[in-house]
């Protein structure tokens, strides 16, 4: 067995014995580091996505690998932030930073300032606490989810596009900025998140059936992620502002995200922390619900700004960035 540097002493659980090798639990949940060059990942160059080899919960992608010369598996971040957590570790009289799963709360690595890129990130993880899937095996491995990391995989797929939900104040406005996005393929103006089926305007406007104006919008995640489209909601509206937008005022402006997927769900929810930290004292009010019953507008409100250019915006389409 090679020969692990544990940080304390302690036993394997019965419910793990037959699903963790000695060397994996010391790992995980004794805090072991295993030895430089000596494991299984540190120089894995395979297209493919790690995950935590107790829950099974994707945590790193070799897009975000790179050869840190240390002699262990290291990442400039995590496919998603949620899933790692970052603890103070004062052991061996220094202060280390730790990365732990926060699903399984198994100790990963630890993550250090000194990565490249912008984010200057290096998480630097232990292969015992990983699992590997390539690429060509996520759909079979039950990881469909994740081929849009993989351009060639998620072609092979037939999956090409995504879809996102957005309620930010007069569907014209919103819909018109998002029609402009690279990587956005098609738009719709229409109703959601209310009880009266098969609604219209007149109905939304009078704030009676629940429903948001919202834009669902298709979109090539090889082209721009669901966090990017995110990032670029919060721009066009005042998400502090309840019920809304501009001129416009009523439960059916309502600042609103329909998430399809729960990896969406999870983007919008990082993104709305990353954001509110920018806006400090100012609150967000952004509903981040799950998307239901999506009835489309009335013909004459789709593409509206297009047909009708000098129509009504709240969205400052001559400044936006695209």
């Amino acid at each position: 067995m090679l020969d692990y540097k544990l940080e304390k002493t302690c036993r394997l659980p019965e419910n793990l014995k037959d699903k963790l090798t000695p060397e994996q639990y010391q790992v995980t949940h004794c805090g072991a580091t295993e030895p430089a060059f000596h494991n299984e990942y540190w120089n894995n160059k395979k297209n493919g996505i790690y995950v935590d080899i107790v829950s099974g919960v994707p945590l790193f992608s070799s897009k975000d690998k790179f050869d840190s010369g240390t002699g262990w598996p290291s990442f400039t971040r995590p496919i998603r932030k949620s899933e790692v957590v970052e603890k103070a570790d004062f052991s061996h009289g220094m202060r280390r930073v730790e990365a732990r799963s926060s699903m399984a709360d198994s100790h990963l690595g630890h993550v250090f300032d000194d990565g490249p890129g912008r984010n200057e990130k290096r998480y630097c993880i232990n292969s015992a606490s990983l699992k590997f899937i390539p690429s060509e095996n996520l759909k079979e491995a039950g990881y469909p989810e994740y081929l849009y990391l993989f351009e060639d995989e998620f072609r092979k797929s037939g999956r090409v596009s995504e879809t996102a939900i957005f309620a930010a104040g007069c569907f014209w406005g919103v819909e018109a900025y998002f029609t402009k996005i690279p990587g956005v393929v098609k738009t719709m103006a229409g109703y959601t998140g209310g009880t009266t089926p098969n609604p219209t305007y007149s109905q939304v406007c009078g704030g009676k059936t629940g429903h948001a104006e919202a834009v669902m919008i298709e979109f090539d995640p090889l082209v721009i992620s669901y966090s990017a489209l995110v990032r670029r909601f919060w721009t066009i509206h005042d998400p502090t502002s309840r019920n809304r937008q501009g001129n416009d005022i009523g439960t059916q402006y309502r600042s609103a995200i329909f998430f399809n997927h729960p990896d969406h769900e999870i983007a919008a929810k990082e993104e709305l922390e990353r954001y509110q930290l920018e806006l400090k004292s100012k609150k967000i009010v952004t509903e981040i619900v799950p998307a239901g019953n999506f009835y489309p507008a009335e013909q004459y409100h789709q593409k509206y700004l297009e047909k009708n250019p000098n129509g009504y915006c709240h969205i400052d389409l001559s400044a936006a960035e695209f």
